[in-house]
């Protein structure tokens, strides 16, 4: 199902769950850890190691196979924004006992573009594909400066 996310206005786009992480904690109290991290302007290095710490994070969240795909959409948001902005980068991760949201903030105001992936085109323009094929919930935020491309996961769904 395809919505605008509730309190995103017009510059949040994406596949959406009836209810976000952000909801979900105005109507329960959850204890939740956070990841978070600044990356440097390039540093592709900074993938493997934001993998790592995420994973370390997730260790006991989620049904078998959650925290894999939370990896995978995690490299997808931030190697597009150290690619695509020429610019640092702050990732943010919240798991709590139900949801995880992983926020990848750049500095440039320049709206990612979803892109039919080609046979021609080697490994480029898959990953808003798969973020929207496997996140609960997805989307763009704007910022004062730049943007935020975030998903969500639920702990249970499999």
């Amino acid at each position: 199902m395809k919505r605008q996310a509730r309190g995103g206005g017009p510059t949040t786009v994406g596949a959406f769950s009836a209810k976000t992480m952000e909801e979900k904690a105005d109507s329960a109290p959850e204890q939740s850890s956070q990841l978070r991290r600044r990356l440097e302007r390039a540093d592709l290095g900074a993938v493997p190691e934001t993998r790592r710490a995420l994973r370390e994070l997730l260790r006991h969240w989620g049904r078998p196979g959650r925290s894999e795909i939370a990896e995978l959409l995690t490299s997808e948001l931030v190697t597009n924004a150290l690619v695509h902005t020429d610019d640092d980068a702050l990732v943010t991760a919240t798991v709590g006992p139900r949801a995880l949201r992983v926020e990848v903030r750049d500095f440039v105001a320049r709206r990612p573009r979803m892109r039919i992936p080609n046979a021609d085109d080697g490994i480029h323009g898959r990953g808003l594909v798969l973020v929207q094929s496997l996140a609960d919930a997805w989307g763009v935020r704007a910022h004062g400066v730049g943007k935020a491309v975030w998903f969500e996961l639920d702990a249970g769904t499999a």
